[in-house]
């Protein structure tokens, strides 16, 4: 399938390539509709229907809506003075009762639960949804970077687009300016096109310019060995052990700290388990690996004035940890200093985690129904959910300069083309393979066509320790190593006999090296892929 077959949006070519196959037989004596039939706004929990004019344009009161096509998009802007503005929807009468598979992305990290499924109508899609006929793959979504948070829903006789304009958990209120709410692009694969082929020539279309990594990214990673219990000296001997095992000298791999080195309320100090972190960015380069170092941009200091912190929110344990409100000028200014701070002490790559759950008080898998509870507010009411994530990322990355960034907890589709590589998938781990499997082969199964297309998708560590089975681990191990997707190595020292030794150094010389996406074979129909297209080889895994 062509890129351009995804992106022509004419009006002509818009109307017959996407939704001649989609419509009723007969709409309108033949001719095909391609604006929405209907456009909804939500204020002060209540759904009010706009009037159209000209099937462009509509209208309820204060609030205006406006639909701009382009040859790449329908762009959305919205103009609501004076509501407090909660959502728009926009409904397609489409008949999609012979798409018998329908797939949607998460609106941050995956929780094992992806799947192609059978149509339903109360799921939410966040950011695109993919139809399946078992010829052909249909295509609906947003551009990454909108200003709001989106999803699809797949009734039996429409298709809905929701763009959530909520600040918090009320309405945003926007005032006199018109919101760019988000881009609405289509696409129909060739026939019997894989849909894993068309799925990620339409990341493509979605993300036309990612921020990736020069080289592909791997090393090593010490929280699946240590889980926070790290030191100077644990990194010290994890770096020197795994560097042993490293071949490729042109591509030199990452050793990350994760959580452990920091003063429990405050990233800016070093903790006395560490005492230097610019030695310790120096001590990780003398052993051949680049020094990365894990942060969460928005915690408080104990100290804080209560003025700078983010409301509690129902449901967001906030006893022990204060939370920093991302709309006040002053904590992006303290987030930007924190960033460019591991700049100066030496780390190539920094990894900033937990923000989805400081601004919503919500993992991904439970904003099933909402986002985040209902009622509190920002400081600032005038920007919408997303804007205000957008902004805080933009933050960061302005801060890191040429530093690589990885976003974990972040909102996938805003962190496309801001951050070079983004965790895709919840943690996996080095006590369980359960658990492994279910947050790692899961997300990497279904977020791969992400993978250089919206960043380095990274589906997390291999957590190589006496409590996982080597026999599960290796394949796991083999998986990401060849998938052309990030490799994090988690590592007990004594248990690496020389047969693990091997795999490691292998996996090491192939993720150094630029390869293609692997292809789960039989994602159709299995929430675990075991069947893969790895470097144009067909691969069997038994991850039971």
């Amino acid at each position: 399938m062509l890129r351009r077959n995804f992106i022509k949006l004419s009006a002509t070519g818009f109307a017959s390539v996407m939704y001649s196959r989609l419509t009723y037989a007969t709409v309108n004596g033949g001719s095909l509709i391609n604006q929405p039939d209907e456009a909804w706004a939500q204020v002060a929990d209540q759904w009010v229907k706009l009037n159209g004019k000209g099937g462009s344009v509509f209208t309820h009161q204060d609030i205006k809506i406006e639909i701009k096509t382009s040859t790449d998009a329908r762009a959305v802007y919205v103009h609501a003075p004076d509501s407090e503005l909660q959502a728009i929807r926009f409904k397609w009468k489409y008949n999609t009762a012979k798409y018998s598979k329908v797939f949607g992305d998460h609106w941050e990290r995956s929780y094992g639960d992806m799947a192609w499924k059978a149509p339903e109508a109360n799921t939410k899609n966040p950011w695109y949804a993919l139809l399946y006929d078992d010829k052909q793959t249909a295509c609906f979504g947003v551009k990454t970077g909108a200003n709001t948070i989106c999803y699809w829903g797949i009734k039996p006789d429409n298709i809905e687009l929701t763009m959530d304009t909520q600040s918090g958990g009320v309405g945003v209120k926007l005032g006199q300016r018109i919101l760019h709410a988000a881009d609405i692009v289509t696409g129909i694969s060739k026939i019997n096109e894989s849909p894993y082929n068309a799925s990620t020539n339409f990341c493509k279309v979605m993300c036309a310019k990612p921020r990736l990594p020069k080289m592909p990214v791997y090393g090593i990673n010490d929280w699946y060995v240590v889980y926070g219990k790290n030191s100077f000296q644990t990194i010290k001997d994890q770096t020197k052990a795994m560097a042993e095992l490293v071949s490729d000298t042109t591509n030199r791999p990452f050793s990350v700290i994760d959580d452990g080195w920091q003063q429990p309320d405050d990233f800016s100090i070093v903790n006395d388990k560490f005492k230097d972190m610019h030695k310790m960015a120096e001590e990780i380069k003398s052993h051949g690996m680049r020094p990365g170092l894990w942060t969460r941009p928005l915690i408080a200091r104990k100290d804080d004035s209560k003025t700078l912190l983010s409301p509690k929110i129902p449901g967001r344990g906030q006893d022990d940890e204060l939370i920093l409100d991302p709309t006040i000028p002053e904590n992006i200014a303290r987030v930007k200093r924190n960033i460019a701070l591991y700049k100066q002490w030496g780390y190539h790559m920094v990894k900033h985690d937990y923000s989805s759950w400081d601004i919503f008080g919500k993992w991904g898998m439970q904003m099933k129904d909402t986002f985040t509870a209902p009622g509190w507010k920002f400081h600032d009411q005038t920007k919408t959910n997303a804007e205000i994530i957008n902004n805080l990322y933009g933050a960061i990355r302005e801060s890191a300069g040429d530093m690589y960034l990885i976003g974990c907890n972040t909102l996938s589709h805003l962190s496309a083309g801001v951050f070079e590589l983004n965790r895709i998938g919840d943690d996996t781990s080095g006590r369980e393979w359960a658990r492994t499997k279910k947050m790692g082969v899961n997300t990497l199964g279904f977020r791969l066509p992400q993978n250089n297309t919206f960043y380095a998708a990274d589906g997390d560590c291999v957590g190589l320790t006496k409590d996982v089975a080597w026999d599960k681990n290796k394949q796991w191990l083999q998986l990401l190593a060849e998938s052309g997707s990030p490799l994090f190595i988690s590592a007990e020292l004594d248990i690496l006999d020389n047969d693990k030794k091997a795999a490691v150094k292998q996996a090491f010389a192939n993720a150094a090296r630029v390869q293609p996406n692997g292809e789960p074979l039989d994602w159709l129909t299995n929430q675990f892929p075991t069947k893969w297209k790895l470097n144009n080889r067909e691969v069997d895994f038994n991850w039971d």
